[in-house]
């Protein structure tokens, strides 16, 4: 079996075959290094200091001024661990839990957290037997990390909490016995470096990133499947309009166009009209901003996954132990916040183009009805697409610009990090939905357009989403065909 070894620089692609090609984990002989090496620094310094240490020998939070003695360091720990587990709502998806552990195994195994070399290897020996803490999505103010889904997270490390295995969740001290392991006993500071981080916020910041990029890649495809299917002209997409205007996402999306375009009889043939609706137009425009709100997005989570994110940090070759702020989500909330205002838009300009395709102008029947009389034809599918898309945009509001202060005034600025996370979510998997809507309806406009062919690229994917989803001449019930063409999207490669 394929391993990915804990500790070596991830870039997103690196860790979306991680996790869809289903390689196991190990720490490599480095993070070992580092992480026994850090471990044995902290204790040599609790004996060698009086001077109190946050989160080490002293509380949490507003009672940080309180020390706590030598004995009583481990029950603190676990104590944290109980008293922060506070998550309510919707279990957080099993994929999100997956890449919590992995993201939470490489901040840990940089070796500037104090954790025990066994904590870390167990956290990988459930991620490699598919053992996966039962977390909710509510809770977290996205400082001092994610604290109440990563407390749920760690539970099982000590024997509490749930896990979901094979399917059913059951109490983790089941699972621990069944398998021969002992509950962790947490060492000083080691609830305070499980609890402190973004894994939350960062886990469902990549995988919404990874559904990002793709869907702004059905966005072109689609888009190019709309645009012969409405007549459109192709000379908004033409390289010198865009070189005196060179945002990089504007001239990658009119050079997508135009290469996907390319031997279409539909859109050689002469044109009654003079231009394209916006929806049609703008595409470079639109659908650029989004590619590079993406791009930009990318680089942030990519820093933020290569980073120890919790507190305090421990420096063994500076000997130093320092509390401060890495947990603080501000940097990838704002960043979260963006990307959904960028997926968003993609669904937005696409709901456009299928009120365009349905309404009767260019030669296509309104509502795209073969048969008209008895038949409605594809009116209702762009009312789910726009209730979808009004969704999406109060959902983009953005969480980052609030904060409540906690902790007796302690952690007065929190990122609402989290909060941006969920909604970032559903706001792509809501585009995912508009988009598919939107192929349903080219794909019927476009056999409108017989005898003319588009091009070789657009009927290669109208032929594969023809086996799915059928031409529709009499009314049908729809939304199997909605369910057909969102998962068409999710499984069919398409070939450039």
């Amino acid at each position: 079996m394929i391993h990915h070894i804990i500790s070596e620089h991830l870039p997103i692609d690196r860790v979306e075959e991680i996790i869809t090609k289903g390689y196991k984990l190990a720490l490599s002989d480095d993070a070992r290094k580092r992480i026994v090496s850090c471990r044995e620094y902290l204790d040599r310094k609790m004996e060698q200091t009086t001077r109190p240490i946050y989160g080490v020998t002293t509380g949490f939070g507003s009672l940080c001024n309180i020390s706590i003695e030598a004995d009583a360091l481990s029950q603190l720990q676990k104590n944290l661990m109980m008293s922060h587990a506070c998550g309510t709502g919707a279990r957080v998806p099993s994929q999100i839990v997956r890449l919590m552990i992995f993201l939470k195994a490489q901040s840990l195994s940089y070796g500037h957290s104090g954790v025990q070399l066994a904590t870390v290897e167990r956290m990988i020996e459930m991620y490699n037997n598919d053992i996966l803490p039962v977390v909710y999505d509510q809770g977290s103010l996205g400082a001092s990390g994610d604290l109440a889904p990563l407390a749920h997270l760690c539970l099982p490390l000590v024997g509490l909490g749930e896990v979901e295995v094979d399917g059913k969740v059951v109490p983790a001290a089941e699972v621990l016995a069944q398998r021969g392991w002992e509950p962790i006993t947490l060492r000083s500071k080691e609830g305070l470096a499980l609890l402190n981080g973004t894994q939350f916020m960062s886990a469902y910041g990549v995988w919404s990133l990874i559904g990002a990029r793709r869907l702004s890649r059905w966005a072109d495809y689609i888009g190019a499947m709309a645009l012969d299917a409405f007549d459109g002209r192709m000379e908004p997409f033409e390289h010198i309009v865009h070189a005196i205007r060179p945002h990089k996402g504007q001239i990658a999306t009119a050079e997508n166009f135009r290469r996907m375009m390319e031997g279409s009889q539909i859109a050689a043939q002469p044109k009654q009209h003079v231009q394209d609706p916006y929806s049609f137009r703008c595409i470079p425009q639109v659908h650029g901003a989004s590619k590079d709100t993406i791009d930009y997005v990318e680089s942030v989570l990519t820093t933020e996954i290569n980073s120890a994110t919790d507190n305090p940090s421990v420096f063994p070759d500076w000997d130093e132990v320092i509390s401060a702020g890495n947990f603080h989500g501000q940097p990838i909330a704002v960043a979260m916040d963006f990307l959904a205002i960028a997926v968003a838009e993609l669904g937005n300009i696409s709901e456009r183009r299928t009120y365009k395709l349905i309404s009767g102008a260019r030669n296509l029947p309104a509502f795209l009805v073969a048969n008209p009389g008895l038949n409605s034809g594809f009116m209702i599918p762009q009312y789910t697409a726009a209730s979808i898309v009004s969704q999406s945009k109060g959902l983009c509001m953005p969480a980052s610009v609030d904060s409540i202060p906690s902790s007796q005034g302690q952690e007065d600025h929190v990122s609402m990090g989290s909060n941006a996370a969920t909604k970032l979510l559903r706001v792509v998997d809501n585009t995912e939905r508009v988009l598919a809507i939107e192929l349903m309806n080219a794909a019927q406009a476009l056999e409108f357009r017989r005898p003319l062919r588009s091009s070789q690229f657009v009927e290669r994917m109208f032929e594969a989403y023809r086996q799915r989803v059928p031409f529709v001449d009499n009314d049908q019930v729809m939304y199997p065909h909605i369910a057909s063409s969102v998962e068409f999207l999710r499984t069919y490669e398409v070939a450039d």
